[in-house]
């Protein structure tokens, strides 16, 4: 993972915090023209154009929810602590010390995906400006030829800062 950001995701349940390739900025962004509302639907969407990223995104969960309870972070901020940014395991926010780590950027940036909002927050990215509709590669190993699927965000949908 060469070029990778850092990636927030906010839903009614909470935000979820975690590092990938800077090529899933595109596959978040067309997964949100389908208008998800959970991480999982986000993930579920986004699938098509970053194969593998729902099952690294869930399984690291299970692995935070395993190591960490309500009342005890230790795993988290010593994961925090030992990792660098770019190393950090995906991680809830769940204190004041991973809210701060979920909104640094790790090498090209950090987005923030607002499901309940309805926003696209850039904080830092120098990897590739935002649009409201555009057009990502379906990487599907089954298929030959590679598809192209086009999308566009709702206008419901904000981008900020708006381009």
């Amino acid at each position: 993972m060469n070029d990778v950001m850092r990636f927030t995701v906010v839903d009614a349940l909470g935000k979820v915090s975690f590092v990938a390739p800077c090529a899933t900025l595109d596959a978040l962004v067309a997964a949100c023209a389908r208008g998800p509302r959970t991480l999982l639907a986000l993930l579920g969407y986004a699938e098509p154009y970053a194969p593998g990223l729902r099952e690294r995104v869930t399984s690291g969960l299970a692995v935070f929810d395993e190591h960490n309870t309500r009342d005890n972070y230790r795993a988290i901020h010593g994961a925090l602590d030992f990792f660098a940014p770019r190393d950090v395991p995906v991680f809830r926010v769940v204190d004041d010390r991973t809210q701060e780590v979920a909104l640094q950027p790790v090498r090209a940036g950090v987005v923030i995906f607002n499901l309940v909002e309805k926003r696209i927050v850039q904080i830092h990215n120098t990897y590739s400006e935002i649009r409201r509709k555009g057009r990502i590669r379906v990487l599907d190993a089954s298929t030959p030829a590679p598809r192209v699927h086009s999308y566009e965000l709702p206008p419901d949908w904000a981008l900020v800062p708006a381009r």
